[in-house]
Order: C-alpha cells, then structure tokens, then sequence
C-alpha cells in the first residue's frame, strides 16, 4: 500500500466518523527535469519594502492604522530563490494549484460547497522539515491571489524558522508574535500590502521563548477572529512549524478550520504521515498534497474508488 494510500485510508475513517477530508496531488513533473533549487529555499531577498506615504484608517483602536509601508515582490528572485517554479512549468504547476484551491475555497467561503466554521483559516502543514511547504504556500497564495473576488493573507507563524519573513525581508518588521504579546498593537497595523494584487503578508515578529504560549494564548483567539471576520473576501494561509518537531504547530491548528498537509514524494516516512495526522485528530479538515511526484496522473484527483475525497472543479 502507498504513502498516499495510508494516508487515505486513516482519512477515510475520520470522513465516516463525520469529519471533512480531501485528497490533493501536485504531480510538477519528472524530477531529472527539475533544479535542486525549486524544492528548497535559496539564499537572498525576494522582496523590497518600500514607503507608500499612504495610511488608511480603520477606525477601532484593535484596528489602528494600516502600516504605511508596500513589500515590491521579485518574482525573479522568487523564482531563483525557489519560491516559484522554472518559467517552462509554471502553466502546468498553475493548472495544479488551481486544483488544490477550489476546494479550500469553497469551504472558506461557501461558494461551490459547504462552508466550513473558520473555513478561511488554512493551516499549511507538514510532518517534517524539508517536504516543500513554503514552496506549497507560496505557489497557493499566489493562486487564491488570482480569483476576482478573494484577498489572501500569507502569515508566517513558522516562529522557529521564519522563512518567509526571511525570504521576503521583512523578518526585522514587526508581526504576529508582537501582537500577542502587545494587546496595543492592532494585527491589522503589522499586516504588509504587497505589489502583487490582492495578497498580503503578516510577518512572523520578534522571537519569543514563549511562542507556544503566545500562540496558544487567549489574544490569539482575538487576533484569528479578528482577521476571519473583518473582512468576508480573506482567506488566511497559516505556514507552520513541522507537526512533529514542534509545540507551536498544535497550538496553531486549534485555531483553523481547514488543514493542508504537504507531503513529499520519496522523502517523507510513511509513519511519520500518520503521525501527523492523528496528531491533528479526526475533527479536521484535512487535505493531502503530494509534492515532487512523479507518479500522479490527471485520474489521481478523481480517482480513489469510493474514497470520496478528491477536489470539485
């Protein structure tokens, strides 16, 4: 039986106990056709934070202000950086993403399926380091960025390993962790506008030894309702730590509504896939992304016999 089998199979007793689960696969092509690069962060900058001389008001003191500041994208240096894929994939892997988003945003918002309770709080997951979540997050958010009518905040709650605040160079800004230790500060006011429309980033702030505590935290309640409800066209991408290395990712995954847990083909030990998973318990959204297949074929998002758990659309 395959990784993507197990998995299945633990997930298919969660459906029949009643829980919502999906099966998503990303099949970017042979691996001999792909740099090292795109599966691991490259070093450098991807990103310039820029003054806007713009501040808008939102009028409650936990809203505050907006920040005045623009993050500038590179999306060359994303893409050397291994953030997005070579320029001789990007349709395909495009394709796919727009697989994996349709049902994280039917169930966030309802349109073409159920709406799920904090259904725009997406959780990006994975088991160990290494399996191509950041990849997997930042490709997604790019994605849901595309639609019409949807606005996509990317949080770095990574708190450990930053990586995208790092990436981006926002990782001296303030962000998540100071809001939670700060009931002055309005989330809202550390929240970075980005040139790429409709996408958003919260850096993950200044390390505490406490992070768990912070993210387990009453204050974290306020700043998740707060960011789920005051807007209706967010959708909010959490990139956690690794589910088995770390405190912080149980904490984190109280609060969502939906899970997507980044496997990586080849790389991540069958156990440790079902460890992750029952660590995240059967009253969640879980879905499954399989990255750097080379397996995967169109029929894997409508196959699964009865498993009932492929993507709409």
């Amino acid at each position: 039986m395959s990784l993507v089998e197990l998995a299945i199979k633990k997930m298919q007793a969660a459906a029949r106990a009643g829980a919502h689960a999906s099966a998503l696969i990303v099949d970017p092509g042979p691996k001999s056709q792909l740099p090292n690069e795109t599966w691991r962060l490259g070093p450098g900058v991807v990103g310039e934070m820029v003054p806007t001389g713009v501040r808008g008001s939102l009028g409650t003191a936990e809203q505050q202000h907006r920040t005045d500041k623009m993050l500038l994208v590179d999306r060359r240096a994303l893409r050397a950086a291994g953030l997005i894929p070579p320029e001789n994939q990007e349709r395909a892997l495009a394709d796919q993403y727009r697989h994996i988003k349709r049902p994280l945003i039917a169930a966030a918002t309802g349109r073409g399926g159920q709406m799920l309770e904090r259904g725009q709080l997406i959780m990006m997951a994975s088991a160990m380091p290494g399996e191509g979540k950041t990849f997997t997050s930042m490709n997604l958010a790019l994605s849901m960025a595309m639609e019409k009518d949807i606005s996509v905040l990317l949080v770095d709650a990574d708190v450990p390993k930053p990586h995208i605040s790092r990436t981006f160079g926002v990782d001296a800004e303030p962000g998540l962790l100071d809001v939670l230790r700060d009931p002055s500060i309005g989330v809202e006011s550390v929240v970075i506008p980005t040139d790429v429309p409709n996408l958003s980033i919260l850096p993950a702030g200044i390390r505490s030894e406490t992070a768990t505590e912070l993210l387990a935290s009453h204050r974290m309640e306020e700043t998740v309702n707060h960011l789920a409800a005051s807007d209706p066209r967010r959708v909010v991408l959490i990139d956690s730590p690794p589910l088995l290395l770390t405190s912080e990712a149980r904490a984190l995954a109280h609060w969502v509504g939906q899970i997507v847990l980044v496997i990586r083909a080849g790389f991540t030990p069958q156990q440790a896939v079902m460890d992750a998973i029952a660590f995240l318990g059967d009253n969640k959204s879980i879905g499954l992304v399989l990255n750097q297949s080379n397996t995967a074929t169109p029929g894997y998002y409508y196959g699964y016999g009865d498993a009932n758990i492929a993507p709409s659309g």
